[in-house]
């Protein structure tokens, strides 16, 4: 019995869910389209502004999409409502992040700056020169984008420089001591 595919997706006020024969998800609304196919052995339908999905077979493979296909559907229905946000931060003497048209420029420490291309989706602004919000309403494609600019310059234990989440505890560590 998978708790979480067995809730009905609340669909909100100006938001539109249509399911074709063949599973497609289409959803739209106010921040822009999604869609997704369902997998085979998984249904759904729309009834009073809900979404509700029913899985045919009771093996453990279909449980687990079941789950999987209810947080996809509710990732969209949240995402093209309110979208959802990403924040990081540049820490470091000389570190910093502009947007030049649609790249990303970092100015990590390295020898060259880095330019990271923006998705389409994907809207990035800069705050401070120190301060990154990546915004979407593609779930999947925010915590990406996210994830591939902060694998540029990880943040080290030592010193504490790095790109990290806000909010990110990055555990110190002692260096080197004379003896």
């Amino acid at each position: 019995m998978s708790r979480i595919g067995n809730k009905a997706v609340e669909i909100p006020a100006k938001v539109n869910v249509s399911i074709s024969d063949d599973g497609a998800v289409a959803v739209e609304g106010p921040k822009g389209k999604l869609s997704w196919s369902l997998p085979r052995k998984i249904k759904a339908t729309v009834k009073d502004n809900r979404v509700s999905l029913v899985r045919e077979a009771e093996t453990r493979s279909v449980k687990a999409l079941h789950g999987l296909s209810r947080s996809l559907v509710h990732n969209m229905v949240q995402g093209v409502s309110e979208g959802f946000t990403k924040h990081l931060e540049v820490e470091g003497v000389g570190f910093k992040a502009a947007v030049q048209g649609s790249n990303l420029n970092l100015s990590l420490g390295f020898s060259h700056p880095i330019l990271f291309p923006i998705p389409k989706e994907i809207k990035i602004i800069v705050v401070e020169n120190t301060k990154i919000t990546i915004q979407g309403i593609d779930k999947k494609l925010v915590g990406q984008v996210a994830a591939d600019i902060r694998r540029f310059y990880p943040p080290e234990p030592y010193k504490g420089k790095g790109v990290r989440y806000v909010g990110e505890i990055v555990r110190r560590k002692e260096g080197k001591t004379v003896q």
